[in-house]
């Protein structure tokens, strides 16, 4: 199968140098393989995503002399693909409706009988409180979930890790899902699906085989990798790689926006300056 990878931008802010890292070395892998570089919009998020951003981001990745194949993929065009698989899911019985908030969540997981509440790629891992309920009993201001337990397959993933932070074979354990993902949201209130459902979707949709993105992800690949098996979908290799921080430690966000790709062009930089920034040859 052709070595196909991808960059994945939300259009709810500029790109900023940890953004053009990540770009960067997925175009430089791809090309080194003779393979595909493609591009997808996540913009899930309605509320957020602005045509002006995706706009600055397409300008900002060309001028980088990132060039990509075929169509741009915009996760807002494919609701109705998410909605179609949640329905499959349920229908094997592997869905519930989940009203539980925040709070209720939290004061689950910090009882005492539960031990120290604790974090996983989905926010605080769930205690599986409304796993009973039936899909059919779902309201329009529930939230829909994965149970986990309910794996259909018989089998439990594994992936394989290419970064050097976690290079080699990786097995996703029940008990890990357990202790550290717990059942994940795939649908929330007036969204079509999760950003860890609808990822899996796209990137099997796409023929995508590499993923190449930041080490803050690798706990996230065990939750993705869950999904893959349960939907069917082909497994995918990883490669996580280290992030760009600022001066203080700290990793770059969309309100740097002191790196933002955008003012180094302003500023006069060329793209072999952000090249050698980001450390990139």
């Amino acid at each position: 199968m052709t070595f196909t990878t991808r960059f994945a931008p939300s259009p709810t802010g500029p790109l900023h140098l940890g953004h053009a890292y990540s770009a960067l070395l997925a175009h430089d892998m791809a090309r080194a393989e003779g393979g595909r570089f493609l591009l997808r919009i996540d913009d899930l998020d309605q509320t957020r995503s602005r045509p002006d951003w995706e706009a600055l981001i397409l300008e900002d990745l060309r001028w980088l002399g990132i060039d990509w194949d075929g169509p741009i993929r915009r996760q807002s065009e494919h609701f109705d693909d998410y909605r179609r698989a949640i329905e499959s899911l349920a229908e094997q019985g592997a869905v519930y409706p989940c009203r539980c908030t925040r709070a209720d969540i939290a004061a689950a997981a910090s009882a005492p009988q539960e031990g120290a509440p604790g974090f996983g790629p989905d926010g605080r891992i769930y205690p599986g409180t409304c796993r009973a309920r039936p899909f059919a009993s779902r309201t329009p201001t529930d939230a829909l979930r994965l149970d986990l337990t309910k794996n259909t397959t018989g089998a439990m993933p594994a992936f394989t890790e290419m970064g050097p932070a976690h290079g080699g074979l990786h097995e996703v354990t029940a008990q890990h899902l357990a202790t550290h993902v717990g059942d994940p949201v795939i649908a929330r209130p007036g969204l079509a699906a999760s950003y860890h459902f609808a990822v899996v979707l796209d990137d099997a949709a796409t023929q995508v085989t590499h993923v190449i993105r930041g080490e803050d992800l690798f706990e996230a690949t065990f939750l993705q990798c869950s999904l893959q098996q349960q939907l069917g979908l082909p497994p995918v290799t990883y490669h996580h790689h280290a992030l760009i921080r600022d001066e203080a430690g700290k990793r770059l966000a969309k309100r740097d926006n002191a790196r933002a790709i955008s003012k180094y062009r302003a500023d006069g930089a060329t793209p072999e300056d952000v090249r050698r920034m980001a450390g990139l040859p």
